[in-house]
């Protein structure tokens, strides 16, 4: 197997990948300062945020410089997919990129977490060394072939996407097409799909559908003949996804990341296809042939693929496929529910499976006193924070901790309960957090169960008795 990761293959695959990249890269990074620009509050740095643990020391930057960042990054993504200062503009693309999925919690989505991991891996690619500007201006960079583990690396993340989200989907509530039903009936109003939507056998053909395509497409992709079929598959079952639900760029960037599955010279043998009907195209190989024809130049080499960088790469290469081979395990280090105690549910794949609503109150007491303070966090937090807030225990401890250190800015030493319900996938609230535990003196433990996340069993029982 190593050998082959080092085979040389065509990097056409590569080159139609960056290009892709970089458009969604630049449409992601646009959604997100549309929103900030309207919403100014989610990133403000004199208000709170819910910051990733170990990462706490990531904070926005006031304006007009957080304004600046996101326009910076907008076009280091067109910089990407021009294939323009190549390793300067994809280094500072993915810092720029996950300095902004850092600051604020509440806006976590899988699609922003793959991002994050695959603009670093295109930093090692070299994925600008045929049809970019770099090309035009030196040449000797050119490269028809590129090694194989560069594709390999990125098929793997999108076949471990697709298959821990059917693995996932294996609970009871999915199998029940919950909350699937739920949702399409909220949305059976939708034009043009919307009487589709209202059918009974939809929810359990899109949850079965779903399941299945995870459970198996890679393995039907990695088969030559299958091969079309699943793409066919992928791409039907994204596209009912970008339709009914707003997913953002998610649809598109699993799409692209599927192709890759073909052989690595599928976008010329799609150009030799087009080019008798699309002429333009014909014109723009021979002016892009002319341009960095590069006669007398010596070709450079590509590191990935020398001998002396075998090993280093290999090691690399084995780190990342364990560590997104087990992180999505980790869940079973706790007891309970993971769509209920949230406990090693995110960097898990756990992809548009529950519905979980919540609400309630935060008492505040000072300890020298005994006086009791209500807090209603709709005061103190932005209108996606406090959606979030009740449905995640770790959101709810870094609130109490927030409230904790507000006050003791003020001189007082404080307790904090949190009484919160909450509900899954359209079932009744029960209690989420143990009333009764003093959330200030919590800590928020990676591979330890928090014992005052209350299961949602016992309410059941509870509820029974």
């Amino acid at each position: 197997m190593a050998w082959r990761l080092f085979q040389p293959v065509n990097i056409s695959s590569l080159v139609f990948f960056r290009i892709v990249f970089g458009m969604l890269g630049f449409a992601d990074v646009l959604n997100s300062y549309i929103y900030y620009h309207w919403i100014v509050d989610a990133y403000n740095p004199e208000k709170f945020q819910f910051r990733y643990y170990g990462f706490e020391w990531v904070h926005p930057l006031p304006e007009p410089f957080m304004s600046i960042l996101f326009l910076s990054i907008c076009g280091l993504a067109i910089l990407v997919m021009l294939g323009k200062w190549y390793r300067i503009s994809s280094l500072l693309f993915a810092l720029g990129f996950t300095y902004t999925f850092l600051l604020e919690k509440s806006h976590y989505l899988n699609h922003g977490y793959l991002f994050c991991w695959i603009s670093f891996v295109m930093i090692f690619l070299p994925a600008h060394r045929q049809f970019s500007a770099d090309v035009l201006r030196r040449p000797e960079l050119k490269s028809a072939t590129t090694p194989y583990w560069c594709l390999f690396l990125l098929q793997f993340l999108m076949g471990v996407a697709y298959f821990y989200g059917g693995i996932a989907k294996l609970n009871a509530d999915w199998l029940h097409a919950i909350p699937l039903r739920q949702w399409l009936e909220q949305r059976s109003g939708a034009p043009g799909i919307g009487p589709l939507l209202k059918q009974e056998w939809m929810p359990y053909f899109m949850a079965y559908g779903g399941l299945l395509l995870d459970l198996t497409v890679v393995f039907f992709l990695i088969i030559r003949k299958t091969r079309p079929w699943a793409f066919a598959a992928v791409l039907f079952f994204h596209l009912m996804n970008h339709l009914v639900f707003n997913i953002g760029i998610f649809p598109f960037l699993s799409v692209a990341l599927t192709a890759l599955y073909f052989p690595p010279g599928f976008p010329m043998h799609l150009y030799e296809k087009l080019k008798g009907r699309l002429p333009f195209l014909k014109r723009v190989k021979m002016w892009w042939e002319e341009r960095t024809a590069g006669e007398g130049s010596q070709k450079a080499p590509l590191w990935q693929g020398a001998a002396r960088w075998r090993t280093p790469i290999l090691t690399g290469l084995l780190i990342a496929m364990l560590f997104h081979l087990l992180a999505p395990l980790r869940h079973h280090l706790f007891p309970g529910d993971v769509a209920w105690t949230e406990e090693g549910h995110r960097y898990s794949w756990r992809m548009m499976l529950r519905s979980k609503q919540g609400y309630g109150t935060f008492i505040v007491r000072d300890k020298d006193t005994g006086a009791e303070e209500k807090v209603d966090p709709v005061d103190w937090l932005d209108k996606k924070q406090y959606r979030k807030l009740y449905t995640h225990p770790d959101m709810i401890l870094q609130f109490a901790h927030h409230l904790r250190d507000t006050y003791r800015q003020q001189g007082k030493t404080v307790e904090v309960f949190a009484d919160i319900r909450m509900q899954l996938n359209f079932r009744e609230y029960h209690t989420f957090i143990d009333p009764a535990t003093d959330l200030a003196q919590e800590e928020w433990h990676f591979f330890r169960h928090s014992g005052w996340i209350v299961p949602e069993k016992t309410n059941a029982e509870h509820s029974v008795n």
